[in-house]
């Protein structure tokens, strides 16, 4: 995935969550966030960013903040709409017959479904842009969409489909992940409950440069629970979607 017209800048301050005062070639600009989690970690006065400019002359802002650099040097992407991008861009190289967007299942519009020969999953995605000692957290804010979101996959799973949430880490070197517990609960009980029926969770970490990301592996978070014998009937099952990420003809080592 690549942004067109990216221009760096230097964060001044971000006096809601959808805009950031930025410097921009000399002056004061206010740009549009893409990414209404909170980011205290990211955007920090003095901190490097990149922008793409727009191209609809009818917007309030005329630029889009896309990454930053953090005061260790590492790059992140802030784009909360790159990570369905991103695996759209991903699973079209992994033999899918069918990949349909905002696919309506319950009460919610879910990411991804998905067909391959004769499986047929569920796929919802998330992005984290949070990191702390090497591992990242998702979320960074509380996301009562996302408890939602989680519910209908283990919902779903229930109901004979099989399902998978995969989560996009947008910090470059970053590989692991963990629910955020101390700041969503919640999410995190509707996590280990999606993992106990059954449901995937996917690890794609990212190589992140100003203009361009690009996912680099598919690592299960681990079997889900069900697998390992919380639900017997599900062990084959469970090993079987684990060799579903991996391109066509490549074996389950692909996914971790």
């Amino acid at each position: 995935m690549e942004y067109p017209n990216i221009v760096p800048a230097v964060f001044l301050d971000r006096p809601n969550r959808f805009t950031a005062r930025v410097a921009l070639e000399g002056r004061e600009e206010t740009v549009h966030v893409k990414n209404t989690g909170r980011c205290r970690e990211l955007l920090r006065p003095g901190a490097e960013l990149w922008l793409t400019r727009s191209e609809h002359p009818a917007r309030k802002t005329r630029y889009d903040l896309v990454a930053v650099r953090r005061a260790d040097g590492v790059l992140c992407n802030v784009d909360s709409q790159a990570p369905n991008a991103l695996v759209r861009e991903w699973l079209e190289g992994r033999g899918f017959e069918r990949i349909q967007a905002e696919y309506r299942f319950g009460q919610s519009r879910l990411d991804f479904y998905l067909e391959r020969g004769a499986e047929r999953w569920l796929l919802e995605v998330k992005g984290c842009t949070l990191e702390r000692d090497g591992i990242g957290y998702f979320p960074d804010a509380p996301t009562e969409r996302g408890v939602k979101h989680l519910r209908e996959l283990t919902a779903a799973r229930a109901a004979g489909w099989r399902c998978a949430a995969a989560f996009v880490l947008q910090v470059n070197g970053l590989d692991r992940l963990l629910p955020n517990r101390e700041t969503d609960p919640a999410f995190a009980e509707a996590f280990e409950a999606a993992r106990a029926a059954g449901v995937e969770i996917l690890v794609l970490p990212c190589r992140v440069e100003p203009r361009r990301v690009e996912i680099l592996d598919c690592r299960p978070y681990g079997p889900p629970l069900a697998s390992r014998g919380i639900d017997g009937s599900n062990k084959e099952e469970a090993h079987a979607g684990a060799a579903l990420w991996g391109r066509p003809g490549e074996g389950s080592e692909n996914g971790g």
